[in-house]
């Protein structure tokens, strides 16, 4: 699991689907889980700072290993996923500039704050 697609869709990047997505891996991973489950703490720790790649990372890390441990969760995870790559794009973007000049041209992809072109 990409912690830029965690980062995007917890941040509302992602618009209103994303953070209906957001909700349902934060209720898939506290209806599936133990008292201490593997993502809890990750989840939460997350929640609280989701511009932090490092806790998006160890989230996406947790993730990983719960749907090592319980296939139940595996496939539920993998489900979610396939919806959060389609609604936030799954991947790469290409974006390409051809014929005549052109002037003040930006390219940009999961920003996560603001942007002053002045």
């Amino acid at each position: 699991m990409a912690a830029e697609l965690l980062m995007a869709l917890a941040s509302g990047t992602a618009g209103a689907a994303g953070q209906s997505l957001w909700e349902r891996l934060r209720a898939l991973v506290r209806r599936q889980a133990a008292a201490d489950a593997v993502g809890e703490g990750e989840l939460a720790a997350f929640a609280e700072d989701t511009a932090d790649g490092a806790r998006a990372r160890a989230l996406a890390g947790a993730l990983a290993l719960r749907a090592d441990q319980d296939p139940a969760f595996a496939q539920a995870l993998a489900l979610w996923r396939q919806e959060a790559e389609r609604v936030h794009g799954g991947g790469d973007t290409r974006q390409e500039i051809s014929g005549g000049t052109q002037h003040n041209v930006v390219f940009t992809r999961d920003v996560h704050g603001p942007i002053n072109l002045n």
